[in-house]
């Protein structure tokens, strides 16, 4: 794997903003996917390495932190500078990835959306 890829060009000529949420995410999943590592966006982080670990088990999950870091490097450097910011400090892109769905996610607008709606005619009613 490479550490610079290629079709990372696109995350920087499609900066996360907010409202290009869904356009942003789709062409991360693109670069992390060639890079074999877009698990580490769903998949919660293993826990700590216990002190009797077996080499195996130790070299599988310093894999993982490896990857979690790149996706996370990925991630930050694809955003605007505000958003960069406020997840600088996250412990994992899983934890990036979690709360930029809830902020921007078309779900959570459609749910939004459909509370509006109730209130609006909760309020029509009354």
């Amino acid at each position: 794997m490479s550490t610079r890829n290629s079709l990372s060009a696109i995350l920087e000529q499609n900066k996360l903003t907010g409202t290009n949420y869904q356009d942003w995410l789709r062409n991360l999943k693109i670069v992390l996917n060639s890079e074999r590592i877009a698990y580490v966006l769903e998949k919660k982080p293993p826990n700590e390495a216990a002190p009797n670990i077996s080499e195996t088990e130790l070299a599988k999950l310093e894999k993982w932190w490896d990857h979690d870091l790149q996706a996370k490097s990925y991630i930050l450097a694809s955003m605007s500078n505000e958003l960069q910011r406020r997840f600088e400090d996250a412990a994992n892109a899983a934890d990036i990835h979690f709360h930029l769905k809830e902020l921007y996610g078309v779900q959570t607008r459609s749910e939004r959306h459909a509370t509006v709606k109730e209130l609006m005619t909760t309020r029509e009613t009354s």
